[in-house]
């Protein structure tokens, strides 16, 4: 059984370790990875996807993102999901968009939190079992997620 000295020596490392910058962070590995679960190994190719974020981004707090997918949303050809992925922030898959046919357009707007200078990805996943991607370098002057939350 731990002593409490040993058991405080734990906790004090463990909170020094977390205020380190870049603890907590994903990395472009974690972010390819997150890629690989998401098309089960499946290519993916460039292009149909446009990613449209700020160059700058002034504040990682809040950065308007919309993601467009050229596709004719018809039963047969459409988008099923929409993924947006970082690759330093805490967590590289940040969401998923769920749509379908009846959306009648595949475009979706959100506002995500950057921790840092990055590459960001929007993922189209489409009906036919393809995927395609678009990435975007975002600069951060002020970054979110600094308490690796």
């Amino acid at each position: 059984m731990p002593t409490r000295r040993q058991l405080i020596t734990t906790a004090l490392l463990a909170g020094g370790l977390a205020g380190l910058p870049g603890a907590g962070r994903s990395t472009p590995a974690m972010r390819d990875a997150a890629v690989d679960r998401l098309t089960g190994g499946a290519p993916v190719r460039d292009g149909r996807v446009v990613l449209s974020v700020p160059g700058v981004a002034e504040n990682g707090l809040s950065v308007f993102t919309t993601v467009a997918v050229d596709s004719p949303m018809t039963a047969e050809d459409h988008v099923r999901a929409i993924h947006i992925l970082s690759e330093q922030n805490p967590i590289a898959h940040l969401l998923t968009f769920h749509i379908g046919p009846r959306a009648g357009a595949a475009r979706v707007s959100t506002n995500i939190r950057l921790a840092a200078s990055q590459e960001v990805t929007a993922l189209a996943e489409m009906s036919d079992g393809t995927f395609w991607r678009d990435r975007r370098l975002v600069v951060v002057t002020i970054a979110a997620c600094i308490d690796g939350g």
